[in-house]
């Protein structure tokens, strides 16, 4: 048995599809030549990450303008003025504003899903993002005809359709994009919010059986933009023992950039229930630096110390661009390091008998 190993999700554009999205918002290029670029990107994505080795894919999220914000493509009831979110280096992301009801996706996660298998036979898994995360559309001021309540049982409809179409369209795994979990510590440090997010989450996740929950993951990160984070000054044993309460199979967790890896490690081994398998972060997205098999190798054999035989995965910290116009890190990087983590991991399983 191997440890299993997964991406995360976004891959760096390539320029030309960069390009084509600047041109076509600008009204240069029509849908077609936006189209046909997205189209070879993805080819693109997906064959060089099976020369990578990886046992499974991801659609790069190409076509996304964000991880994060893809369900409200071509969605009108929105405003710009929401919610803001700081990053380290000083640089910001904001989100949109509700303005009205009712609250529907524009776009659900099974279109993405269906393109990438088009081009491969390989397990493909899908990101989506948290019903938590799109809670922050609704602002503090209630809606005029249109409650706080009636939105969340709009959300959780939504949520549900978006993980509930994956799954049907045969993702190996749907994987909740959960990064709002270790910033909102920042944002209320008594953990009410983490709280609430996980309540929320819980609440579209209680809508799936058992065998469907094992397909399902959640990641979270300190997030990762421009190689800069939102909350990686946040403990992780404030976030760790509310993540796990998350009714989910798998968990993809941040590791490589922690400065505390056995602290974080040997918590996470005592959370850990025995139907969970745990990918840990081996490779760090937001650092130039390519790792080498060796390193990754390392990582992976100090991991397997703290968790139980055959609940062990690897992955990536997070994506390498999760915002379409996240240029800072190469495409040829991203890829390079996806070898080193296939590489390293199937090194460590062999060393640990798997």
């Amino acid at each position: 048995m191997a440890i299993p190993t997964e991406p995360i999700g976004s891959i760096p554009r390539p320029q030309a599809l960069l390009e084509a999205i600047v041109a076509f918002q600008a009204g240069k290029v029509a849908q077609d030549v936006l189209d046909q670029a997205s189209s070879e990107a993805l080819r693109d994505t997906i064959t060089r990450l099976e020369a990578t080795g990886s046992p499974v894919l991801t659609d790069g999220e190409q076509t996304k303008p964000s991880f994060a914000t893809y369900p409200l493509t071509g969605i009108e009831n929105l405003a710009a003025d929401g919610v803001v979110i700081p990053f380290a280096d000083g640089h910001t992301r904001q989100l949109p504003r509700l303005t009205g009801g009712p609250f529907r996706y524009g776009v659900h996660a099974d279109s993405y899903l269906k393109a990438a298998r088009s081009y491969t036979q390989r397990p493909v898994k899908q990101a989506v993002i948290s019903a938590s995360a799109l809670s922050l559309l609704y602002p503090a001021q209630e809606l005029p005809g249109y409650s706080r309540e009636a939105f969340t049982a709009d959300l959780l409809n939504e949520a549900e359709a978006d993980i509930r179409g994956a799954l049907d369209a045969g993702a190996a795994t749907v994987q909740i994009d959960f990064t709002e979990g270790r910033l909102s510590l920042k944002l209320d440090p008594s953990g009410n919010l983490l709280r609430s997010f996980v309540a929320l989450n819980n609440q579209v996740l209680d809508r799936f059986n058992a065998d469907e929950r094992r397909r399902i993951g959640v990641h979270v990160c300190p997030g990762g933009d421009h190689d800069s984070t939102h909350s990686a000054d946040v403990d992780y044993a404030g976030l760790l023992p509310e993540l796990f309460q998350l009714n989910v199979g798998k968990f993809y967790l941040q590791m490589a950039s922690e400065p505390n890896r056995k602290h974080v490690l040997q918590r996470v081994g005592q959370l850990t229930k025995p139907e969970h398998l745990v990918f840990i972060g081996v490779i760090d997205p937001i650092n130039s630096v390519v790792e080498t098999a060796d390193q990754v190798y390392d990582r992976v054999l100090e991991a397997a110390s703290f968790l139980p035989a055959g609940q062990l995965g690897t992955t990536d910290d997070c994506g390498f661009a999760p915002f379409a116009d996240d240029t800072s890190t190469a495409r040829e990087t991203a890829f390079q390091k996806i070898r080193a983590r296939v590489e390293g991991t199937e090194r460590a399983a062999q060393e640990l008998g798997y």
